[in-house]
């Protein structure tokens, strides 16, 4: 079966296609013909050797995918030949609060311990695998694991209401959902992008305020502007960094801040003041649970949303995809079909 490597080292240059045996289910486990994936940041920096340059090579990357059952091993009875199905992120985070041992980095497949999704079948447990959503093709499920449920947890748990306000920076696939979940809740949405191009795509989706930060350095000022000075609402933060205290100054006194991303850096600095006068709530989180993931995709379906896919390379072009995305230009996300 085709599947991708990283080989010989760290870097876009060294994943490399090759052949590898097609594995068998054994007892509990389910085989699933992949069909695409959809790449996150996260997968540059285990490319890159950045989130753990101790990997053991070579290894099959990407941490999220989609695809259909081919076969189910004994004792299988959540799923079945033909389903069509979606890889979780942390597969022993099933419900309720996270904790140290549900959340551990080494259960969590592309990331080092475990491999990753880029390959024509590949055998997984039933807590590794949720239902897809019936209207999607496996292309459009492949970007909901990572993406999809960081954003609406990220809405969840700020508990946004019909008649508030969000904002959204960038137009990464994490915004992009957003965008769609909080117009799904009749929600106002300010987004901000560098390019006009993107903006004008947002505003197609439902966006009430569109800012280019590069022509609007001073963001802020329109942003109260148009809250009549009090603020948004909710605010998913994925620049982090030093956006993050841009962030607060914008935010209404009670308002939530989903910090989810750290496209500007590991570290920040806030105003502690500023935190006080808004009262503040800062959530730090990471994507979510089983329990969240099949909540989602029931919302999705409801709503008959259909993720925002910028564009879709076949495996051999992986190296390109991993580009394209390392490059920034994307609007929503990148996926690379299997099969």
């Amino acid at each position: 079966m085709k599947a991708i490597e990283l080989c010989d080292g760290f870097g876009i240059e060294n994943l490399q296609l090759v052949e590898l045996p097609k594995p068998n289910p054994t007892r509990g486990e389910i085989l699933v013909k992949m069909e695409a994936v959809s790449l996150n940041y996260v997968d540059l920096l285990v490319v890159k050797g950045l989130l753990d340059p101790n990997l053991s090579l070579p290894y099959v990357p990407v941490c999220d995918g989609a695809g259909v059952v081919e076969q189910v091993g004994e004792g299988i009875t959540a799923f079945q030949p033909g389903d069509q199905v979606v890889t979780t992120f942390i597969p022993d985070w099933l419900n309720g609060k996270p904790t140290r041992q549900t959340t551990d980095y080494s259960t969590r497949q592309g990331l080092g311990k475990i491999p990753g999704q880029i390959s024509e079948y590949k055998c997984f447990h039933p807590n590794q695998l949720v239902h897809s959503p019936t209207h999607l093709s496996s292309t459009e499920g492949s970007t909901l694991p990572i993406a999809g449920l960081t954003a609406w947890n990220a809405l969840q748990y700020s508990n946004l209401q019909a008649d508030e306000t969000v904002l959204l920076h960038g137009t990464g696939g994490v915004s992009i959902f957003a965008l769609q979940f909080a117009k799904a809740r009749g929600a106002q949405v300010i987004i901000t992008s560098s390019s006009d191009a993107k903006l004008k795509r947002a505003q197609q989706l439902g966006a009430d305020l569109l800012i280019n930060y590069k022509t609007t350095p001073d963001w802020e000022a329109i942003v109260n502007e148009f809250t009549y000075n009090n603020g948004v609402d909710v605010i998913v933060e994925t620049v982090g960094g030093q956006n993050l205290q841009r962030s607060l100054n914008v935010l209404r006194m009670g308002g939530h801040i989903s910090i989810v991303g750290l496209l500007d850096g590991f570290n920040t600095c806030v105003n502690t003041l500023t935190l006080l006068h808004r009262q503040a709530t800062i959530k730090g989180m990471e994507v979510g649970g089983k329990e969240n993931f099949e909540t989602m995709n029931q919302g999705i379906e409801t709503n008959k949303i259909h993720p925002v896919i910028d564009k879709i390379f076949p495996i051999e072009q992986t190296q390109k995809a991993f580009e394209y995305l390392e490059q920034g230009c994307h609007f929503g996300k990148v996926v690379i079909t299997i099969s």
